[in-house]
């Protein structure tokens, strides 16, 4: 079979893990082979193993990959204003929304593929998780303190509104009644209400 993504090695890769994604989110990681990525990026099988060894090297990559572009993304739009945990805790939910949506498959695999893992490559995607999921309840330690926010249980309640904004993915459909808009401000009006949150004077 002709190869369809040229000869370039970057390109070549790239094309495997876009493959892979779609694929492990239609049909679940178990259920597919590496003949099939490669037929469906236009390459030989053997191809495939220069650039990921084995099936779960290639899952751990899009996980990691996945993570590490979450954490990328935080950091970009954090506020710069630390002392307002309201103005951060909306900036958390927004960012959190609109990367899962436009990462759709992506974040089914990331989510439901980690069974798949090996113990040492599960320990390696949940550091990356915790880092993540430690920025929210930093949010919500200092909103707590300052009692710009109500929250009992820090842990549980960052393990709620995490579980809550990503499974906006689930049902969310681009072409229905809601916009990503939409629906980011009605998650943010939730998870407000959750913590209780106490608007800042300027609004």
């Amino acid at each position: 079979m002709a190869r369809t993504t040229g000869s370039d090695g970057e390109r070549t890769e790239a094309a495997i893990r876009d493959a892979a994604v779609d694929l492990f989110a239609r049909r679940g990681y178990e259920a597919v082979t590496t003949r099939q990525i490669a037929a469906a990026v236009g390459v030989q099988s053997a191809a495939l193993y220069r650039y990921f060894p084995t099936k779960e090297d290639l899952l751990v990559d899009l996980m990691r990959r996945h993570m590490e572009a979450l954490i990328a993304s935080w950091d970009a739009i954090r506020p710069a204003d630390p002392a307002d945990p309201v103005a951060r805790l909306s900036a958390f939910v927004d960012n959190h929304i609109r990367f899962h949506v436009e990462r759709r498959h992506s974040t089914h695999v990331s989510n439901m593929e980690l069974r798949s893992l090996s113990k040492e490559r599960l320990s390696q995607i949940l550091r990356l998780r915790t880092a993540y999921e430690k920025e929210l309840r930093a949010i919500l330690r200092d909103g707590a303190e300052s009692g710009r926010l109500a929250v009992d249980d820090v842990g549980l309640t960052a393990m709620a509104i995490i579980q809550m904004i990503t499974g906006v993915i689930v049902w969310f459909r681009p072409d229905e009644r809601l916009s990503v808009e939409e629906v980011s401000r009605t998650y943010l009006a939730m998870t407000l209400r959750l913590t209780a949150a106490q608007e800042s004077r300027e609004n």
